[in-house]
């Protein structure tokens, strides 16, 4: 297996699903021949022709209302969001038309439609650009949210999104695209788009965590492994459903948990895991429930979001308050 960036990944399964299957189509702003500001799509437009890699004017609203038609009519179409912040552009095309076709419909008519879109922060970049929104798509029934945090998860998980018959929101974190390699097989495989998985094994304390926070998180059970302190770290990878199988299984044999997001405390899916675990699990816990998350206020300029974003060491102090609680 190649060693592949987060973003090559991507760029592997987009390649993978336009070779299989001839209805699939990538459109979105500069994704064809720049090949997305990313360069996320970068050659696929040489490869598969004008007709099925093109770019679309600056009307993300126009953008969704197309990806809409095309799967009524047999597509299964990838329509690009250039950055999360602007799927508010997009709002009543995801949430108001694509989550609630098929209920629409009666079950007869499939909407296999997969919008990516990056998001997150650690790369400076300008406002609305890396703001963490998903908590207005996860609480939209009808519509799938996923968000992998490694290369291997990134590929199978697009391949996985893209041959679904439901829509699919496709989560690319900024900060990953680029900083991690991982190996990733050259041919085809697919990831589960609603199961979480345990990236880390461990007996004292859970951490859930997604995204770029599952990094965090590790580098988190690294140190308190130093302390004889073992922590299971759970990826959600899926957002909505949310695989709380995993979870309790964790927390039956931790007793312990700590959930972990980078998204404002009063956003993101920290809150939705929260609940669902004092509802189910709550006699099985020996100490609260710890959460670590972004300041309740507007996402910062790029000056000063190294300080506003949780980060490892956020992550192992609220850890070892839950342990010794």
């Amino acid at each position: 297996m190649a060693k592949m960036t987060y973003i090559k990944a991507i760029t592997s399964g987009l390649d993978q699903v336009l070779n299989d299957d001839p209805k699939t189509l990538i459109f979105g702003e500069d994704v064809g021949k720049n090949g997305g500001v990313f360069r996320t799509t970068v050659g696929l437009q040489d490869k598969y022709g004008e007709d099925r890699v093109f770019d679309t004017p600056l009307a993300e609203s126009g953008i969704l209302g197309l990806a809409i038609g095309l799967s009524l009519t047999g597509w299964r179409p990838i329509p690009e969001i250039q950055f999360m912040g602007f799927t508010f552009e997009a709002m009543d095309g995801i949430v108001g038309q694509l989550a609630r076709d098929h209920y629409r419909f009666g079950g007869q008519k499939n909407f296999p439609v997969t919008v990516r879109t990056p998001f997150g922060g650690g790369t400076h970049t300008a406002e609305m650009h890396a703001d963490n929104l998903e908590n207005y798509f996860t609480s939209t029934p009808g519509l799938r949210v996923v968000t992998p945090a490694n290369p291997y998860d990134a590929k199978g998980m697009i391949i996985s999104a893209v041959e679904s018959d439901d829509p699919v929101l496709f989560m690319e974190n900024l900060k990953l695209y680029r900083s991690m390699k991982a190996e990733v097989p050259d041919e085809k495989y697919t990831v589960p788009l609603d199961s979480a998985k345990v990236v880390r094994e461990g007996t004292d304390i859970t951490i859930v965590a997604y995204s770029a926070e599952v990094n965090e998180s590790l580098k988190a059970a690294d140190a308190l492994a130093k302390d004889n302190i073992s922590a299971e770290v759970i990826d959600l990878r899926s957002l909505s459903p949310i695989d709380t199988e995993t979870i309790f299984a964790s927390i039956d044999k931790t007793h312990k948990v700590v959930i972990v997001q980078e998204a404002q405390r009063m956003a993101g899916v920290g809150a939705t895991v929260a609940a669902d675990i004092a509802e189910e699990k709550i006699m099985s816990l020996d100490a609260p429930i710890g959460r670590v998350a972004a300041p309740d206020s507007v996402y910062p300029f790029a000056q000063a979001e190294n300080d506003w974003i949780p980060n490892a060491d956020d992550v192992e102090a609220k850890a070892r308050e839950i342990f010794n609680y």
